[in-house]
Protein backbone atom coordinates (compact mmCIF):
# COMPACT_ATOMS: atom_id res chain seq x y z
CA UNK A 1 0.00 0.00 0.00
CA UNK A 2 1.62 3.60 -1.12
CA UNK A 3 2.27 6.15 1.50
CA UNK A 4 -0.54 8.62 0.82
CA UNK A 5 -3.32 5.98 0.79
CA UNK A 6 -5.47 5.78 4.03
CA UNK A 7 -6.48 2.20 5.36
CA UNK A 8 -10.00 1.10 5.22
CA UNK A 9 -11.74 2.11 8.84
CA UNK A 10 -14.32 -0.14 10.65
CA UNK A 11 -16.81 0.38 13.08
CA UNK A 12 -16.92 -2.51 15.59
CA UNK A 13 -18.99 -2.10 19.15
CA UNK A 14 -18.21 2.38 18.78
CA UNK A 15 -14.41 1.63 18.15
CA UNK A 16 -13.06 3.01 15.05
CA UNK A 17 -10.41 0.30 13.84
CA UNK A 18 -8.95 -0.50 10.43
CA UNK A 19 -9.68 -2.97 8.03
CA UNK A 20 -7.34 -6.06 8.40
CA UNK A 21 -6.80 -5.96 4.27
CA UNK A 22 -5.82 -2.64 2.49
CA UNK A 23 -8.10 -1.77 -0.76
CA UNK A 24 -6.17 -2.44 -3.93
CA UNK A 25 -6.82 0.54 -6.32
CA UNK A 26 -8.27 -1.38 -9.23
CA UNK A 27 -10.53 -3.52 -6.35
CA UNK A 28 -12.05 -0.24 -4.87
CA UNK A 29 -12.64 1.08 -8.64
CA UNK A 30 -14.26 -1.72 -9.38
CA UNK A 31 -16.11 -2.06 -5.90
CA UNK A 32 -16.92 1.79 -5.91
CA UNK A 33 -19.23 0.93 -9.61
CA UNK A 34 -21.60 -1.59 -7.93
CA UNK A 35 -24.34 0.13 -5.90
CA UNK A 36 -26.31 -1.17 -3.32
CA UNK A 37 -29.06 -1.81 -5.39
CA UNK A 38 -27.81 -3.74 -8.23
CA UNK A 39 -29.40 -6.47 -7.37
CA UNK A 40 -32.64 -4.95 -8.88
CA UNK A 41 -30.74 -6.30 -12.61
CA UNK A 42 -31.33 -9.69 -11.27
CA UNK A 43 -34.55 -9.01 -10.06
CA UNK A 44 -35.91 -7.27 -13.67
CA UNK A 45 -34.01 -9.99 -15.65
CA UNK A 46 -35.40 -12.75 -13.55
CA UNK A 47 -39.52 -11.76 -13.91
CA UNK A 48 -38.78 -10.80 -17.25
CA UNK A 49 -37.92 -14.67 -18.01
CA UNK A 50 -40.56 -16.09 -16.66
CA UNK A 51 -42.74 -13.57 -18.52
CA UNK A 52 -41.63 -14.92 -21.30
CA UNK A 53 -41.21 -18.13 -20.52
CA UNK A 54 -45.15 -17.82 -19.78
CA UNK A 55 -45.53 -16.61 -23.20
CA UNK A 56 -44.09 -19.62 -25.13
CA UNK A 57 -40.97 -17.82 -25.71
CA UNK A 58 -38.24 -20.21 -24.07
CA UNK A 59 -35.23 -19.28 -26.26
CA UNK A 60 -35.17 -16.01 -25.13
CA UNK A 61 -36.38 -16.75 -21.61
CA UNK A 62 -33.42 -18.81 -21.13
CA UNK A 63 -31.03 -15.97 -22.09
CA UNK A 64 -31.88 -13.53 -19.56
CA UNK A 65 -32.41 -16.80 -17.25
CA UNK A 66 -28.93 -17.26 -17.32
CA UNK A 67 -27.96 -13.77 -17.62
CA UNK A 68 -29.71 -13.33 -14.63
CA UNK A 69 -27.68 -15.96 -12.66
CA UNK A 70 -24.78 -14.85 -13.87
CA UNK A 71 -25.28 -11.17 -12.68
CA UNK A 72 -26.37 -13.00 -9.24
CA UNK A 73 -23.02 -14.63 -8.68
CA UNK A 74 -21.00 -11.86 -9.65
CA UNK A 75 -23.16 -9.56 -7.07
CA UNK A 76 -22.43 -12.72 -4.41
CA UNK A 77 -18.52 -12.58 -5.37
CA UNK A 78 -18.80 -9.05 -4.97
CA UNK A 79 -20.31 -8.78 -1.50
CA UNK A 80 -17.77 -11.51 0.14
CA UNK A 81 -15.35 -8.66 -1.67
CA UNK A 82 -16.94 -5.75 0.14
CA UNK A 83 -16.91 -7.64 3.53
CA UNK A 84 -13.26 -8.43 3.10
CA UNK A 85 -12.41 -5.09 2.18
CA UNK A 86 -15.25 -2.25 2.67
CA UNK A 87 -17.03 -3.47 5.85
CA UNK A 88 -18.12 0.20 6.78
CA UNK A 89 -19.64 0.21 3.21
CA UNK A 90 -21.12 -2.96 3.77
CA UNK A 91 -22.58 -1.80 7.63
CA UNK A 92 -24.38 0.98 5.50
CA UNK A 93 -25.85 -0.29 2.87
CA UNK A 94 -27.38 -3.67 4.97
CA UNK A 95 -29.53 -1.02 6.71
CA UNK A 96 -31.12 0.77 3.16
CA UNK A 97 -34.19 -0.83 1.73
CA UNK A 98 -32.03 -1.28 -1.47
CA UNK A 99 -30.42 -4.19 0.29
CA UNK A 100 -33.72 -6.44 0.04
CA UNK A 101 -33.12 -5.81 -3.95
CA UNK A 102 -30.39 -8.93 -3.39
CA UNK A 103 -32.97 -11.09 -1.45
CA UNK A 104 -36.30 -10.07 -3.68
CA UNK A 105 -33.53 -10.94 -6.89
CA UNK A 106 -32.56 -14.53 -5.15
CA UNK A 107 -36.34 -15.50 -4.69
CA UNK A 108 -37.32 -14.32 -8.24
CA UNK A 109 -34.34 -16.29 -9.61
CA UNK A 110 -35.51 -19.24 -7.45
CA UNK A 111 -38.97 -18.79 -9.01
CA UNK A 112 -37.62 -18.88 -12.33
CA UNK A 113 -35.61 -21.78 -11.85
CA UNK A 114 -38.43 -23.63 -10.15
CA UNK A 115 -40.20 -23.86 -13.19
CA UNK A 116 -38.07 -26.87 -14.51
CA UNK A 117 -38.06 -30.19 -12.51
CA UNK A 118 -34.51 -30.56 -13.07
CA UNK A 119 -34.04 -27.42 -10.61
CA UNK A 120 -36.15 -27.91 -7.68
CA UNK A 121 -33.11 -28.28 -5.30
CA UNK A 122 -31.35 -25.18 -6.65
CA UNK A 123 -35.11 -23.50 -6.03
CA UNK A 124 -34.93 -24.99 -2.82
CA UNK A 125 -31.43 -23.49 -1.81
CA UNK A 126 -32.36 -19.89 -3.11
CA UNK A 127 -35.56 -19.96 -0.90
CA UNK A 128 -33.29 -20.74 2.49
CA UNK A 129 -30.64 -18.44 1.22
CA UNK A 130 -33.63 -15.08 0.53
CA UNK A 131 -35.32 -16.19 3.21
CA UNK A 132 -32.44 -16.25 6.06
CA UNK A 133 -30.89 -12.57 4.80
CA UNK A 134 -34.54 -11.20 4.89
CA UNK A 135 -34.32 -12.86 8.81
CA UNK A 136 -31.16 -10.82 8.69
CA UNK A 137 -32.48 -7.59 7.41
CA UNK A 138 -35.70 -6.58 8.09
CA UNK A 139 -35.03 -5.15 11.42
CA UNK A 140 -32.01 -3.08 11.03
CA UNK A 141 -33.75 -1.67 7.63
CA UNK A 142 -36.93 -0.70 9.59
CA UNK A 143 -34.89 0.62 12.58
CA UNK A 144 -32.99 3.12 10.76
CA UNK A 145 -35.85 3.37 8.25
CA UNK A 146 -36.48 6.87 6.49
CA UNK A 147 -39.70 9.13 5.73
CA UNK A 148 -40.99 10.13 3.51
CA UNK A 149 -40.38 6.89 1.78
CA UNK A 150 -39.20 6.87 -1.83
CA UNK A 151 -40.27 4.25 -4.27
CA UNK A 152 -36.68 2.07 -3.18
CA UNK A 153 -38.02 1.61 0.11
CA UNK A 154 -41.40 -0.35 -1.45
CA UNK A 155 -38.69 -2.73 -2.13
CA UNK A 156 -39.15 -4.40 1.35
CA UNK A 157 -42.84 -5.53 -0.05
CA UNK A 158 -41.42 -6.92 -3.26
CA UNK A 159 -38.68 -9.01 -1.00
CA UNK A 160 -41.44 -9.97 1.58
CA UNK A 161 -43.68 -10.74 -1.42
CA UNK A 162 -41.60 -13.00 -3.46
CA UNK A 163 -40.45 -15.30 -0.87
CA UNK A 164 -44.25 -16.18 -1.16
CA UNK A 165 -44.50 -16.46 -4.40
CA UNK A 166 -41.33 -18.96 -4.82
CA UNK A 167 -42.43 -20.76 -1.34
CA UNK A 168 -45.93 -21.28 -3.12
CA UNK A 169 -44.65 -22.87 -5.98
CA UNK A 170 -42.09 -25.20 -4.16
CA UNK A 171 -44.99 -26.21 -1.97
CA UNK A 172 -46.79 -28.08 -5.13
CA UNK A 173 -43.15 -29.33 -5.86
CA UNK A 174 -42.30 -31.13 -2.89
CA UNK A 175 -46.14 -31.52 -2.39
CA UNK A 176 -45.24 -29.34 1.33
CA UNK A 177 -48.63 -27.78 2.84
CA UNK A 178 -46.79 -25.89 5.23
CA UNK A 179 -44.91 -24.11 2.51
CA UNK A 180 -48.49 -22.73 1.39
CA UNK A 181 -49.35 -21.44 5.31
CA UNK A 182 -45.51 -19.51 5.12
CA UNK A 183 -46.42 -18.27 2.00
CA UNK A 184 -50.08 -16.42 3.30
CA UNK A 185 -48.33 -15.21 5.99
CA UNK A 186 -45.78 -13.93 4.08
CA UNK A 187 -48.45 -12.25 1.79
CA UNK A 188 -49.95 -10.76 4.69
CA UNK A 189 -46.49 -9.39 5.75
CA UNK A 190 -45.84 -7.84 2.45
CA UNK A 191 -49.45 -6.52 2.73
CA UNK A 192 -48.96 -4.58 6.03
CA UNK A 193 -45.42 -3.11 4.73
CA UNK A 194 -46.94 -1.81 1.96
CA UNK A 195 -49.39 -0.13 3.40
CA UNK A 196 -46.92 1.11 5.89
CA UNK A 197 -44.69 1.97 3.50
CA UNK A 198 -47.19 3.68 0.69
CA UNK A 199 -48.74 5.88 3.81
CA UNK A 200 -45.35 7.84 4.05
CA UNK A 201 -44.34 7.59 0.29
CA UNK A 202 -44.68 11.03 -1.10
CA UNK A 203 -46.11 11.05 -4.50
CA UNK A 204 -43.75 13.47 -5.58
CA UNK A 205 -41.31 10.83 -6.27
CA UNK A 206 -43.30 9.90 -9.36
CA UNK A 207 -41.56 13.15 -10.90
CA UNK A 208 -38.46 12.83 -9.21
CA UNK A 209 -37.52 9.43 -8.99
CA UNK A 210 -34.88 7.77 -11.24
CA UNK A 211 -36.41 4.80 -11.66
CA UNK A 212 -36.95 3.10 -8.31
CA UNK A 213 -40.62 5.11 -8.32
CA UNK A 214 -42.43 2.69 -10.55
CA UNK A 215 -41.87 -0.18 -7.28
CA UNK A 216 -45.09 1.44 -5.87
CA UNK A 217 -47.17 -0.07 -8.47
CA UNK A 218 -45.06 -2.84 -8.88
CA UNK A 219 -44.89 -3.94 -5.49
CA UNK A 220 -48.48 -4.05 -5.20
CA UNK A 221 -48.24 -6.35 -8.62
CA UNK A 222 -46.20 -8.49 -6.87
CA UNK A 223 -48.78 -8.88 -4.02
CA UNK A 224 -51.24 -10.03 -6.75
CA UNK A 225 -48.72 -12.43 -8.16
CA UNK A 226 -48.16 -14.08 -4.40
CA UNK A 227 -52.15 -14.26 -4.04
CA UNK A 228 -52.36 -15.80 -7.37
CA UNK A 229 -49.50 -18.24 -6.77
CA UNK A 230 -50.77 -19.50 -3.56
CA UNK A 231 -53.74 -19.74 -5.02
CA UNK A 232 -52.96 -22.28 -7.52
CA UNK A 233 -51.09 -23.97 -5.04
CA UNK A 234 -53.62 -24.54 -2.24
CA UNK A 235 -55.97 -25.90 -5.03
CA UNK A 236 -53.02 -28.05 -6.31
CA UNK A 237 -52.41 -29.38 -2.78
CA UNK A 238 -56.26 -29.31 -1.57
CA UNK A 239 -55.70 -26.84 1.15
CA UNK A 240 -57.85 -23.96 2.21
CA UNK A 241 -60.73 -25.49 -0.23
CA UNK A 242 -63.65 -23.45 1.78
CA UNK A 243 -61.22 -20.65 1.02
CA UNK A 244 -60.94 -20.77 -2.33
CA UNK A 245 -63.50 -18.03 -3.75
CA UNK A 246 -61.82 -15.60 -1.30
CA UNK A 247 -58.19 -16.42 -2.64
CA UNK A 248 -59.47 -15.77 -5.91
CA UNK A 249 -61.01 -12.64 -5.64
CA UNK A 250 -58.59 -11.41 -3.39
CA UNK A 251 -56.00 -11.84 -6.55
CA UNK A 252 -58.57 -9.77 -8.22
CA UNK A 253 -58.76 -7.15 -6.11
CA UNK A 254 -55.08 -6.77 -5.41
CA UNK A 255 -54.36 -6.67 -9.31
CA UNK A 256 -57.09 -4.30 -10.11
CA UNK A 257 -55.57 -1.75 -6.83
CA UNK A 258 -51.62 -2.46 -8.77
CA UNK A 259 -53.36 -1.10 -12.16
CA UNK A 260 -54.77 1.76 -10.77
CA UNK A 261 -51.02 2.75 -9.98
CA UNK A 262 -49.93 2.29 -14.16
CA UNK A 263 -51.65 5.54 -15.69
CA UNK A 264 -50.05 7.70 -12.68
CA UNK A 265 -46.82 5.97 -13.81
CA UNK A 266 -46.82 6.57 -17.76
CA UNK A 267 -48.07 9.78 -17.31
CA UNK A 268 -45.35 11.11 -15.01
CA UNK A 269 -42.48 9.44 -17.19
CA UNK A 270 -44.39 11.37 -20.25
CA UNK A 271 -44.21 14.57 -18.55
CA UNK A 272 -40.72 14.52 -16.94
CA UNK A 273 -39.02 11.64 -19.56
CA UNK A 274 -35.69 10.82 -17.57
CA UNK A 275 -33.73 9.27 -20.75
CA UNK A 276 -30.30 9.02 -19.03
CA UNK A 277 -29.15 5.93 -17.80
CA UNK A 278 -29.10 5.03 -13.92
CA UNK A 279 -29.03 2.38 -11.84
CA UNK A 280 -32.71 2.72 -10.19
CA UNK A 281 -33.74 1.98 -13.95
CA UNK A 282 -33.86 -1.75 -12.99
CA UNK A 283 -36.11 -0.93 -10.80
CA UNK A 284 -38.46 0.23 -13.52
CA UNK A 285 -38.42 -3.14 -15.65
CA UNK A 286 -38.95 -5.27 -12.41
CA UNK A 287 -42.64 -3.49 -11.71
CA UNK A 288 -42.62 -3.81 -16.04
CA UNK A 289 -42.23 -7.58 -15.77
CA UNK A 290 -44.77 -7.94 -12.90
CA UNK A 291 -47.41 -6.57 -14.26
CA UNK A 292 -47.33 -8.71 -17.09
CA UNK A 293 -46.37 -11.85 -14.78
CA UNK A 294 -49.12 -10.88 -12.26
CA UNK A 295 -51.82 -10.28 -14.89
CA UNK A 296 -51.46 -13.50 -16.59
CA UNK A 297 -51.28 -14.91 -13.24
CA UNK A 298 -54.39 -13.48 -12.38
CA UNK A 299 -56.35 -14.16 -15.36
CA UNK A 300 -55.31 -17.83 -15.04
CA UNK A 301 -56.68 -17.88 -11.40
CA UNK A 302 -60.40 -16.25 -12.57
CA UNK A 303 -60.48 -17.13 -15.69
CA UNK A 304 -60.83 -13.87 -17.51
CA UNK A 305 -58.99 -13.81 -20.47
CA UNK A 306 -58.77 -10.55 -20.56
CA UNK A 307 -56.66 -10.20 -18.32
CA UNK A 308 -54.43 -12.89 -19.35
CA UNK A 309 -53.98 -11.11 -22.91
CA UNK A 310 -53.07 -7.86 -21.21
CA UNK A 311 -50.31 -9.85 -19.41
CA UNK A 312 -48.87 -11.06 -22.76
CA UNK A 313 -48.84 -7.92 -24.22
CA UNK A 314 -47.28 -6.30 -21.52
CA UNK A 315 -44.38 -8.94 -21.71
CA UNK A 316 -43.08 -7.63 -24.54
CA UNK A 317 -43.44 -4.24 -23.26
CA UNK A 318 -41.03 -5.43 -19.99
CA UNK A 319 -38.62 -7.08 -22.76
CA UNK A 320 -38.38 -3.41 -24.31
CA UNK A 321 -37.53 -1.90 -21.17
CA UNK A 322 -35.04 -4.68 -20.12
CA UNK A 323 -33.06 -4.28 -23.93
CA UNK A 324 -33.03 -0.16 -23.12
CA UNK A 325 -31.86 -0.56 -19.90
CA UNK A 326 -29.37 -3.12 -20.47
CA UNK A 327 -27.75 -1.02 -23.39
CA UNK A 328 -27.55 1.63 -20.93
CA UNK A 329 -26.07 -0.51 -18.32
CA UNK A 330 -23.21 -1.47 -20.71
CA UNK A 331 -22.53 2.24 -21.88
CA UNK A 332 -22.20 3.56 -18.43
CA UNK A 333 -20.22 0.35 -17.50
CA UNK A 334 -17.40 0.05 -20.71
CA UNK A 335 -15.42 3.09 -19.48
CA UNK A 336 -15.03 1.25 -15.71
CA UNK A 337 -14.34 -2.16 -17.18
CA UNK A 338 -11.41 -0.39 -19.37
CA UNK A 339 -10.10 1.70 -15.78
CA UNK A 340 -10.44 5.10 -18.02
CA UNK A 341 -13.53 6.36 -15.31
CA UNK A 342 -13.56 6.59 -11.59
CA UNK A 343 -17.54 6.62 -10.29
CA UNK A 344 -17.55 9.32 -8.04
CA UNK A 345 -17.33 8.29 -4.06
CA UNK A 346 -20.73 7.50 -2.50
CA UNK A 347 -22.41 10.21 -0.49
CA UNK A 348 -22.59 9.67 3.28
CA UNK A 349 -25.52 7.98 4.39
CA UNK A 350 -26.85 4.52 4.75
CA UNK A 351 -28.84 4.66 1.50
CA UNK A 352 -25.92 5.94 -0.62
CA UNK A 353 -27.44 8.61 -1.87
CA UNK A 354 -27.77 12.38 -0.23
CA UNK A 355 -30.08 13.21 -2.58
CA UNK A 356 -33.68 12.16 -1.19
CA UNK A 357 -34.44 9.62 1.76
CA UNK A 358 -34.35 6.05 0.78
CA UNK A 359 -32.79 6.31 -2.84
CA UNK A 360 -30.21 3.74 -3.76
CA UNK A 361 -28.36 3.75 -7.27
Amino acid sequence: MSSNQEPEVVVVTGAAVPSPVPVPPRMRQVLDAIPPASGAIVMASGIVSIDLYSDHQPVLSAILLWFAAGVWLLLAIMLGMRLAYQRDRFAREAISPAAFTGVAGTAVLGTRLAIHDDYHAAAAALLAVSGLCWAVLVVPVLRHWKTPTAGVSFVLVAATDSLAVLGADLAVSYHADWLVSAAVAALVLGLAFYVFTAARFDLRDLLTGYGDHWVAGGALAICALAAGHITQAAAALGQFSGQHQALTTSTLVLWCLAMVWLPPLVTAEILRPRLGYDMRRWATVFPLGIYAASSMTTGQVTGITGITSFGQAWTWVAFTGWLLVLAGLFRHSWPVLRGQHRPAAQPPGPDGDGDRPGAGE
